[in-house]
């Protein structure tokens, strides 16, 4: 079965947070929607909120998944964790995170994934 783009996207969204949880983390929210933009995992990793920002690609012909996060990325996606750290919740420390997923390879229809997970970002 072939997946739309923003499916594929939700799909890896899905297995990184599964693989986030896997490694302690746990799941505050999915697809926050602020003023400015999106984060799309927040996550609690002891007494500080991870902003964790899911890049997949299915291979590298366009550059990478890190490169694709530009510093007006970056700023939108400060700008949008400090409205969540804000109204969301009382901790006011937190990191930003990047995991960049390839995809290795298909399995009996479902999907097989690499991760690169990077703390404090940027």
């Amino acid at each position: 079965m072939v997946l739309k783009s923003r499916d594929r996207g939700q799909h890896a969204e899905l297995a990184c947070c599964k693989y986030l949880q896997q490694q302690g983390l746990k799941l505050l929210a999915k697809n926050y929607y602020g003023r400015r933009g999106e984060l799309d995992l927040v996550m609690l990793d002891n007494n500080t909120v991870v902003f964790v920002e899911v890049r997949y690609r299915k291979n590298d012909i366009y550059g990478g998944a890190l490169e694709s996060i530009t510093p007006s990325k970056q700023l939108k996606l400060r700008k949008t964790a400090e409205q969540y750290l804000q109204q969301e919740t009382a901790l006011n420390n937190g990191r930003f995170d990047v995991v960049a997923m390839t995809e290795k390879v298909q399995n009996n229809g479902s999907d097989i994934y690499s991760f690169e997970w990077i703390k404090n970002a940027f």
